[in-house]
C-alpha cells in the first residue's frame, strides 16, 4: 500500500495501534505455567474489544488469534497445550485488520528469569530491527535495510534466517514489494517510493540459516538449531525517514 491521504494514515495507525497494544499485553500476561492458547485468548479479546480481525485467521486460516513460537519453534507456531516455563523464549506476533487497514508487529520475550544469553539476543534483536527501520525513506534503495542489518549482524558474530523476510501490508497481510529482504543482497535494485507502507523484521540468530516448516504445515524452525528472536514494526515511508504505525497509546 502507499499512502496517498491522511485518512489513510490515520487508518494505519489507529490499526498500528492496536496490534501493539495487544502484543505488549500478551507479553506483560506470559507466565510460567500459562499455556500458549491461553496466552492467545487474551489477544483475541482485545481485538475483539477494539472491532479489530486477526489477519492470519482471515487470510490464511490460521489456527490461531495470534502467532506464538517457544523457543525451536521460531515462528507461525499454533497457540495450544503448550505450557511455558521459567527462561523460555517466546515469540509474540500479532496482526490484524480494521476498517480495511492491516497491520502487523511482533517481537521476542524471555520468560523470567531471563538468561544473559538470551537477553543479549532480544536486545541485539531489537537493535537490528532499529537499524532496518532507519534505512526507510522516499526514494532510498530497498536493499539497503539488509545491507546494513547484515552489516550489524555480522559485526557481533550473529546470523540471519534468509527465507523469512520483510513485506508490504496496509491494504492486505502481504502485498507489493512481497519479500523484502533483511538480510544482505545484490540482486535487489527497486527503491522505496514515498507512501509505503512495508513492516522491517529480521530474524536475528547465534547460527541459524534457515526456516524450515514443521509436520503441523505452520510452525516454522531454525535450520541449523539454534536460537532465533524476531522484532517487527509496520512503517510509512516519507521524505523524512520512516514513521512507525505500530506504537502502543
Amino acid at each position: 500500500m502507499t499512502i496517498t491521504n491522511h485518512d489513510e494514515l490515520d487508518g494505519m495507525k489507529d490499526i498500528g495501534r492496536i496490534v501493539a497494544n495487544t502484543m505488549l499485553a500478551m507479553a506483560k500476561a506470559a507466565e510460567p505455567g500459562m499455556t500458549t492458547r491461553e496466552l492467545d485468548e487474551i489477544g483475541r479479546a482485545l481485538l475483539d474489544r477494539e472491532g479489530a480481525v486477526s489477519a492470519p485467521q482471515s487470510t490464511y486460516d490460521f489456527p490461531g488469534v495470534t502467532c506464538i513460537s517457544v523457543n525451536e519453534e521460531i515462528a507461525h507456531g499454533i497457540p495450544g497445550d503448550r505450557v511455558m516455563a521459567a527462561g523460555d523464549l517466546v515469540n509474540i506476533d500479532v496482526s490484524a485488520s480494521k476498517n480495511g487497514y492491516f497491520a502487523d508487529t511482533g517481537a521476542s520475550y524471555s520468560v523470567p528469569p531471563v538468561r544473559p544469553s538470551l537477553d543479549r539476543l532480544c536486545r541485539d534483536g531489537k537493535r537490528a530491527m532499529q537499524i532496518g527501520i532507519a534505512q526507510v525513506g522516499t526514494d532510498r534503495p530497498l536493499a539497503g535495510i539488509g545491507n546494513a542489518i547484515g552489516r550489524f549482524a555480522a559485526q557481533r558474530g550473529y546470523t540471519l534466517i534468509r527465507n523469512l523476510a520483510s513485506h508490504g501490508v496496509g491494504r492486505s497481510l502481504h502485498e507489493y514489494p512481497e519479500e523484502i529482504a533483511t538480510w544482505p543482497t545484490r540482486s535487489e535494485r527497486r527503491r522505496i517510493n514515498k507512501g509505503l507502507v512495508l513492516t522491517v523484521e529480521p530474524f536475528l540468530s547465534t547460527g541459524g540459516l534457515w526456516a524450515t516448516e514443521g509436520d503441523d504445515g505452520w510452525t516454522l524452525y531454525s535450520e541449523p538449531a539454534a536460537p532465533v528472536v524476531q522484532f517487527e514494526h509496520t512503517v510509512i515511508a516519507t521524505d523524512r525517514g520512516a514513521i512507525v504505525v505500530t506504537l502502543p497509546g
